[in-house]
Parts: structure tokens; C-alpha cells; sequence
């Protein structure tokens, strides 16, 4: 374990480190050992810069995000404008079906992007964005406003847990601007009317919606061409999902975990809902094909075994170069519900999405902000959550991969939160990987692991007053798989939760944070013995070069040409 030198910074204000987070993010990103003043480089930059893709505490996720990580996003096109289907800006008339009717007619052109101009517009139903290459476009967050007055439980009904009790899985789930593929999102809500609780990821309600396309041979993690059995079924440009199912030993879930020696020990055959997440589904595209052999767009994020049954398999389509941008929007507001029982006054959601995005979108008065739900290689970017307090401002989960969330605003509530709520903060979940929180503002919250074993994320330049809880069922496993790392967190009050991760999680890095301490509620780690975790400039506050580790990691692989 690696130490520093560096003593904390006692009483430092959320301005001092706001400031200081915003100048040269990648001013040092490649640079030699830094003086005092200037900053420091850890050692671990040294190592992963050496092996990017196959670091055994830091993941690579240069990649992650929209289009592999492109900094512009797509300007399709206007095709419609709202106001022609019939959407009036008084605040007064329901506009959601004359929404709907102009993404659905710009869906059935080909494509392009709706506006909504400035203006008040009223809501008593969800905003569904079900075809590719579709865009909603405001005049700005500050300037178009949906205000939806209904919640999801009314529009849709009661949404029970398919594990059972009493819990409503509105309050993880579904959003008043939903983004999924149409199909997707009505047999989502047929079974929901029937209440027959979906799967709701890649291979359908109940996941058989899948077919085999080829077996993959054996590879590393980090590969990113592999050897298939059969490319007939593939081509260029295709979206597929690489499946693994776990064994009887179970190393499919300790390999995820580092395959540490606490893992064999760890009794995984209890945990129910954990197990109900394997096999392990990530969607990527195929960029190339020679032969039998196959590239695809991002590194593979796990060993390949062929005790795990690897194949490359269909999907349920999916929505691809849809997006959202430049809107607020609000729910009625209203007294938040007991924890896990939200009626779904929720924000915006993406599901079964590939390549798609959020753009300056605010969301105010609801029960739950921005979800990703089986959704991969997407982008929010400048986002914010407002109001009277969420249990979930952010929430990542059912096998969501390769994302990035930046530039993201968390806060405060403004009405005091009622007895009874609860208040995570940044969650990742249900073996989600490859996850990025980048340049975040958090004024309440926390960084919430549900457990179910999300894996390979970070987070990183994020300033959060360090005030929620975090979740997660005892049945869905251990709080962090390998390879999380925390990087250049400014904690304004001092309270460790899961911000100071290397007692916790197996094989991570927390590098460059201010001195925590613990608080009420505090973890005892899921493995045993070594957990082969690093330390870094503890007790530091913003002095570790590079700043940000994603936009490092950006700046490295385009500089190696990878």
C-alpha cells in the first residue's frame, strides 16, 4: 500500500475547492514529478500509463461514454417543432401527446431532432423517445420547462419487485422522459399493467429474447480482437452482446472481484439477487471482421474462459443516437414518500440505450433524477438534480456499461427531508462497469454502491458534502468488485462513507482525497485477507496530477494512438 507525504487541509471551503478543481485538469496528465506547489504524480499514474488496459487497480475507461468518448456531440437536423403537433407553452394544456406525436413522426422520417421552444409546457403523461437517432431539443435548461403533474404509478400503475415485499421498483426505475426502444418500452409496461415484474435489461422481460451468433476463444482482458467460431452472423457497425455465465465455483464473480484470495472463501450461493444478474451481458459493436478473427470498439472489460460459456449473442433492438438536450424538467411538487415506496415522479431515463445522451437537462421536484437502466456507452453531460430531494439523484444499474456522467450538480433540497427518506447520491449497481462520474458538484449525496457487485468504475474531480447513506440488500452481494478507483475527491466535510475505498473494495485506488473520518454507518469488507488495494496522497486536497483521471486517460491513449 502506497502513502504520502502530505498533511490534510483542515476547514477548506466548497469555493476554495471548487476553484481549485477548475483550472489545468489535464495541465500535468503526461508531465514528470511535480514540485511541491504545483501538484503531485502518484505512482500509480506511472504504472497505468505503462499498461493501460490491463492496470490491476485502475480501469480503463478512456473509451467510455458516447461514440468512444467524443467530446461534440451529434446536431441532427430539425424536422419538427412541438408547436406544430399541436403543444402550447401556457402551462395549462397537456402537451404530451403532441410531444409524442413529433418524436414519433420525426422517428418514422429517418431521424432528426425535435425543438421545444422556450416557454412553460404541461405534462400529464411520459415523454417517450423510442427511435434511433431521434433528439428532443429545448431552448436551453434555463428557458424550456416540462412540467409533468402526474407521477408513474398513476400513468402506468403499480410497479412491484420481482424479489419481492413490498418495495415499489418505481423508485429504481422508469422515468416522465423515458428513453428505450418502442417495442422495449411497451412490453415494459404491458407486463408492469399484468404484474408480471420484468428483467429489464438487454434480452427481454424474461431474458430468452436472445439468439447465439458465434462462441469466442479464450482472451484477455483488455483484448480488443478476439477469435470467433462462426463470423458469418457478423459484420461492422453491428451491436452485439458478449455473454458470460458464471460456473458452479463461481469464478466468473471472483474474477470480477480480482480473484483474491478472499473471494473463494466469500459465500456466494446465498446471494439470490446477485446471482440473478449473471449471465453477464456488455454490449459492444464490431468494428472489424477478417476472417475469424474480430475487432471490437472497446477493450474487453473481463478475462475470457471458456469455462463460462462465452458467446457473442443478439439483443432486443436497440436506441441508438437519441438524445436529449437543453430543458428543465419538473414534477409537481410534491412530500417525498418512505424510502422504496416512491409512486415515480421521476426524471430521465435511459434503457436498453446505446450511444445516445443528455444535454443540459435539469430535473426538479423528483423522486428519482437521471437513471441509467441496461444502458451503455452513453453520455450526460451537464446535468443537475434540484429541489426538494431525491433518494436517487443518479442511478446506474441492471448492467449499464462504458458511461460517462460529467459536469453533473447535485443541489441541496430545498424543504427538509421527511422522517422516514433516504438520500444516496451517485449510485452504481447490479454488475455495472466501466462507469464514469467526472467534474461533479455534489452539494448532498454520497457515492452509493448498491451492492451486486458493480465493478472498474471511477470517479473523479468531484467536490461532494459527504451527507447521504449508502444502499443495497444484503441478498445482492458485496459492495465493489475490482478495479473501482476514487480520484481527486474534495470531501467538504470531512465524513468518509465509500469515499476512502482501499478497506473496502478489492484491487482499487483511492488517490488524492482530503482526510475523512467515519461516521454511523460503517462497512466492514466483503472479502477477506489482502484486498490488494492502494493509497495514495491521503489527506491531500487537490494536488494530485493528473487532476481528472478520465480525461488523463483520454489524453494518453490518443497520444499512444489507441
Amino acid at each position: 500500500m502506497t502513502g504520502n507525504d502530505s498533511a490534510g487541509t483542515p476547514g477548506i471551503s466548497r469555493r476554495t475547492l471548487l476553484g481549485g478543481a477548475a483550472v489545468g485538469a489535464l495541465g500535468a496528465a503526461t508531465a514528470g514529478p511535480a514540485a511541491a506547489g504545483p501538484g503531485q504524480v502518484p505512482r500509480l499514474w506511472r504504472e497505468f500509463t505503462r499498461d493501460p488496459v490491463r492496470h490491476p487497480q485502475i480501469p480503463f475507461v478512456g473509451r467510455s461514454g458516447y461514440g468512444g468518448g467524443a467530446t461534440r456531440l451529434p446536431r441532427p437536423p430539425v424536422v419538427a417543432d412541438v408547436r406544430d403537433f399541436g403543444a402550447v407553452a401556457d402551462g395549462r394544456r397537456d402537451c404530451a401527446p403532441a410531444i409524442n406525436r413529433a418524436l414519433a413522426a420525426a422517428g418514422e422520417a429517418g431521424g432528426g431532432t425535435v425543438t421545444v421552444p422556450a416557454g412553460t409546457f404541461r405534462l400529464d403523461g411520459p415523454i417517450r423517445l423510442g427511435h434511433s437517432h431521434v433528439v428532443l431539443r429545448g431552448a436551453g435548461s434555463g428557458r424550456t420547462t416540462l412540467y409533468a403533474t402526474r407521477n408513474l404509478t398513476e400513468l402506468i400503475g403499480p410497479y412491484g419487485s420481482r424479489y419481492g415485499g413490498d418495495k415499489s421498483s418505481w423508485s429504481w426505475a422508469g422515468g416522465l422522459i423515458w428513453l428505450a426502444p418502442q417495442a422495449r418500452w411497451d412490453s415494459l409496461t404491458e407486463a408492469i399493467r399484468a404484474r408480471q415484474w420484468p428483467f429489464e435489461g438487454w434480452t427481454g422481460n424474461r431474458r430468452d429474447e436472445w439468439r447465439t451468433l458465434t462462441a469466442v476463444a479464450p482472451a484477455r482482458r483488455g483484448d480488443r480482437t478476439v477469435t470467433v467460431t462462426d463470423p458469418a452472423g457478423l459484420r461492422p457497425g453491428a451491436l452485439v452482446l458478449l455473454r458470460l455465465a458464471d460456473d458452479a465455483g463461481h469464478t466468473l464473480l471472483r474474477h470480477m472481484a480480482g480473484d483474491g484470495p478472499g473471494t473463494a472463501a466469500y459465500p456466494w450461493d446465498d446471494k439470490s439477487k446477485l446471482l440473478s444478474y449473471v449471465p453477464y451481458e456488455w454490449p459492444v459493436r464490431v468494428t472489424r471482421v477478417h476472417g475469424h478473427r474480430v475487432t471490437l470498439e472497446r477493450p474487453l472489460p473481463l478475462d475470457v474462459r471458456p469455462e463460462w460459456d462465452p458467446w457473442l449473442t443478439t439483443h432486443v433492438p436497440e436506441l441508438t443516437g437519441a438524445g436529449v438536450e437543453g430543458l428543465t424538467l419538473e414534477a409537481v411538487e410534491t412530500v417525498q414518500r418512505p424510502h422504496l415506496l416512491d409512486l415515480g415522479h421521476n426524471g430521465v431515463v435511459l434503457q436498453c440505450a446505446y450511444d445516445c445522451w443528455v444535454d443540459d437537462v435539469t430535473v426538479r421536484h423528483t423522486d428519482n433524477g437521471f437513471g441509467l437502466v441496461a444502458a451503455s456507452a452513453c453520455t450526460l453531460r451537464r446535468t443537475r438534480v434540484a429541489g426538494r430531494g431525491s433518494p436517487h439523484p443518479y442511478f446506474c444499474r441492471e448492467g449499464s456499461h462504458d458511461n460517462l456522467i460529467e459536469d453533473f450538480t447535485i443541489e441541496e433540497r430545498t424543504t427538509p427531508a421527511p422522517a422516514g427518506t433516504q438520500l444516496h447520491g451517485i449510485n452504481v449497481e447490479g454488475l455495472s462497469s466501466y462507469n464514469v462520474w467526472s467534474r461533479g458538484d455534489m452539494r448532498m449525496g454520497t457515492f452509493d454502491s448498491h451492492r451486486g457487485l458493480p465493478f472498474a468504475g471511477v470517479r473523479t474531480d468531484i467536490t461532494v458534502t459527504n451527507d447521504g447513506r449508502h444502499g443495497g440488500d444484503a441478498s445482492a452481494g458485496p459492495l465493489f468488485g475490482a478495479r473501482f478507483t476514487h480520484w481527486n475527491i474534495r470531501v467538504t466535510n470531512g465524513r468518509a462513507g465509500l469515499v476512502k475505498i482501499d478497506g473496502l473494495a478489492p484491487c482499487s485506488a483511492t488517490v488524492g482525497i482530503n482526510e475523512v473520518r467515519e461516521f454511523d454507518q460503517i462497512d466492514v469488507p466483503d472479502f477477506d485477507g489482502d484486498l490488494n488495494s492502494r493509497l495514495e496522497l491521503y489527506g491531500t486536497s487537490d494536488v494530485v496530477r493528473p487532476r481528472n483521471l478520465y480525461e488523463a486517460q483520454r489524453a494518453h491513449t490518443k497520444g499512444a494512438g489507441r
